[in-house]
């Protein structure tokens, strides 16, 4: 047995070898990591951040082996999560195993810059391969690259691939299996004596403070890098400022730079490296600074930005209503025939539809979205619009502490908060990313529009008439975004105070989108979504169905029971009202039903809850209903509209168009307080409520894709903040608006 199958034995029970793609963003290694694994993928979370760690399994003759995606980095200059990320794994931290072979995934239409991660990665002395990708696109450039000389200049073998199409693929996989077998490494870049002096010191500094397992590419990004991953705690822990600064002295002293020396002495040995290699046999295709010229133009682009978003968000809440709806019908009917099995056991029925498979149909509801919002991300980043898009954007939001890449999620909220949060993953920038997340559940999203539809056509349109309630639903959906940009900046400036990263951005040739790409994007979020955020959504449903349902005393409905009679008896004689019972289909008997389950809202562990906590909504003018109705909400903002139906006597099956309910909802009277007799939806009451659900966090769902994107520390502060910001704008707007005499009428 050689060695290289001793050590991918599986029958032995040891590890597959482990192959990590490395590269620049935009180098086409998400395709060539889809090549070599196809389906057999698997997403999770790199210890301690939230950058994803795609891994898979090749399998080939020879064995199988671990394929891991690292995120795209230009150097290992380690600042952001992604760069990081790639440290910690090609120096094995945080209990990471190390790579045995490294394969660099290189543009072949930018060799140079492509080659200074390679030429810093040489310090890490692990096995090595280049696969040379998008040849296709350097011979349409009139670039002709000679790969044989650049692999005898490396050391190391060098395969010519075209991920797009698959070209190359096969001698790729046969490249690793002999390079596993075999393994070849790079020359390393001959440091002048200034800095090799300087790296022995600050390696005699750190040994003597405690710290004996730095390799030399640790000791380099230390000498080098102030800011990276590895000096942070060595200078906080270890206090080796003044061995860093003694050694930028010796730098300086041999008429270098300590801030360039690294990038000049790595170029200067990139270009030794392509002398002779990189060849031009004619004009580089001009086609993209044609384009660029239109599409990052500062009016053109952006009035075409702010269309193809338009198109994007338009799509969104068009495209995915009918197969959301699909969704829900597919639900109703699949509750219906299953409760046909559980009649006789009532507390088990009620479980099964009404806690499991709704929460279940609550899941399943946002993958149309999700799937879409996908597809289209997808594929404006594959064609290279995404990265013109965020320069574009950049400036707008920059002031507030976001950047570019911060208006795609932001924008996505306004269909569906959850997959807004999961696209806020192309955002480098740890602090724009997580001030995007917390941003992104104040977007108006579709969710809200039940609730605004409904208090507008109940109680504006009729006294303003259509014009008026159209201004004002226009309106609702800006309230969010008003407060989310100024919200930023106050978080960034006084709460986070994390140094921001430098917004650099490579805008990269314009390419078709492939298929075969964009479909496996889409599967992994919404399979991702699926196992990872639905089950706490399918709790957190579970959980508000037996605060809902519990206790469920049947001294409850017998005493609904007299007291529904005793109404109607009001209106007809007893005997007719207790004959119409005896038929269950009557409309009788469906009105009797509706009043038993407001009843047991009402003595349920939610509505008691409702009942007192009351007095903590009542500055902002809410009843005992619209407080449980806000409680019971909580996995999904619209189910307040089919809780309001069931404690108004309608049944769960109104809408926000619903007749019955609008004409209830503006009788009601307050029944306890200073207030009896008085209407309990006034206009300040209406818009309170409005910029409520505008504000507050009401989504179970968007709690736990928080959760899962940052963690539940950041998830349960931003549903409190967002509850408590909003109660106050809720109280604010009442009490001011009461104090008008007319709109308490």
């Amino acid at each position: 047995m050689n060695p290289f199958s001793a050590r991918r034995s599986s029958v032995a029970g040891t590890k597959p070898c482990l192959v990590a793609l490395v590269g620049n963003p935009n180098t086409g290694k998400s395709t060539i990591f889809n090549r070599l694994t196809g389906l057999r993928q698997r997403i999770a979370n790199y210890p301690g951040v939230t950058v994803d760690r795609k891994s898979g399994r090749m399998r080939l003759e020879a064995g199988d082996f671990e394929i891991v995606d690292l995120p795209g980095t230009y150097s290992l200059t380690a600042v952001s999560h992604d760069e990081r990320v790639v440290m910690d794994v090609l120096g094995g931290r945080r209990n990471m195993q190390r790579p045995d072979l490294l394969v660099f995934v290189l543009d072949a239409t930018n060799l140079k810059r492509n080659l200074f991660l390679v030429s810093q990665a040489a310090e890490l002395g692990l096995p090595t391969l280049i696969a040379l990708n998008q040849c296709d696109a350097a011979r349409r450039n009139g670039l002709r690259i000679d790969a044989a000389r650049l692999s005898r200049r490396l050391g190391v073998p060098v395969i010519e691939t075209v991920g797009s199409n698959g070209l190359g693929m096969d001698e790729l996989k046969a490249a690793i299996v002999e390079a596993l077998e075999a393994p070849c490494f790079l020359p390393r870049i001959a440091w002048p004596e200034c800095i090799t002096a300087g790296c022995v010191m600050l390696r005699d500094g750190i040994c003597t403070l405690g710290c004996k397992d730095i390799s030399d590419a640790e000791v380099l990004r230390v000498l080098f890098d102030r800011e990276s991953v590895y000096t942070e705690p060595v200078l906080e822990k270890l206090r080796l400022r003044d061995l860093i600064h003694e050694a930028h002295d010796g730098i300086r002293s041999s008429g270098l730079s300590p801030g360039s020396v690294e990038a000049v002495l790595h170029y200067r040995h990139i270009e030794t490296l392509l002398e002779g290699v990189v060849e031009s046999s004619g004009p580089i295709a001009r086609t993209r600074e044609s384009v660029d010229r239109l599409l990052l133009h500062r009016v053109w682009g952006t009035l075409i930005f702010f269309g193809v978003m338009y198109a994007v968000f338009q799509s969104l809440y068009t495209w995915a209503a009918p197969m959301m709806d699909l969704v829900s019908a597919g639900t109703d009917w699949v509750q219906t025939w299953v409760a046909g099995f559980l009649t006789g056991t009532p507390v088990l029925q009620s479980l099964v539809c009404d806690g499991i498979l709704a929460g279940v149909g609550g899941v399943l509801v946002f993958l149309p979205q999700i799937l879409l919002l996908f597809f289209f991300i997808s594929v404006l980043e594959d064609t290279g619009y995404v990265a013109r898009a965020a320069f574009l954007m950049d400036k707008l939001f920059g002031w507030c502490g976001l950047n570019g890449k911060s208006f795609v999620p932001l924008l996505s909220g306004y269909a569906c908060a959850i997959p807004g949060v999961m696209a806020a993953r192309t955002i480098e920038d740890p602090k724009a990313r997580l001030t995007t997340i917390l941003m992104t559940p104040f977007m108006s999203c579709s969710a809200r529009l039940p609730i605004y539809i409904l208090l507008i056509g109940t109680f504006v349109e009729p006294l303003h008439g259509p014009y008026v309630a159209g201004w004002v639903l226009f309106f609702m959906h800006f309230v969010g975004v008003g407060v989310a940009l100024p919200l930023a900046w106050v978080l960034n400036r006084f709460f986070l105070r994390v140094k921001p990263l430098p917004f650099i951005l490579e805008m990269p040739d314009y390419r078709l989108p492939i298929l075969r790409n964009v479909v496996h994007r889409m599967w992994e979020r919404g399979r991702e979504f699926v196992l990872r955020a639905g089950t706490v959504i399918l709790a957190f449903s579970v959980i508000i169905w037996a605060l809902l349902y519990f206790p469920h005393e049947e001294s409850v409905a017998t005493g609904a029971r007299a007291e529904f009679v005793q109404i109607q008896s009001a209106e007809r004689p007893e005997a007719a009202v207790l004959a119409a019972l005896q038929n269950p289909e009557s409309p009788t008997s469906l009105r009797l039903a509706n009043y038993v389950d407001a009843a047991y809202i009402e003595q349920s562990f939610l509505g008691r809850f409702g009942k007192t906590v009351q007095p903590v909504f009542d500055p902002a003018g809410f009843d005992w209903k619209i407080t449980v109705g806000v409680l019971s909400s909580f996995p999904a903002r619209e189910v307040i509209i089919a809780t309001m139906g069931i404690i108004y006597n309608l049944g769960s099956d109104v809408d926000e168009g619903s007749t019955d309910l609008r004409t209830v909802l503006q009788k009601e009277k307050w029944t306890s307080g200073s207030r009896i007799g008085q209407p309990v939806y006034t206009m300040p009451v209406v818009f309170a409520i409005m910029v409520f659900f505008a504000l507050c966090m009401q989504c179970g769902a968007t709690v736990a894709v928080v959760a899962k994107e940052l963690n539940w520390w950041w998830a349960t502060a931003s549903f409190f903040g967002m509850t408590a910001l909003a109660w106050v704008a809720a109280v604010a707007i009442y009490q001011t608006a009461r104090m008008i005499p007319i709109l308490m009428s």
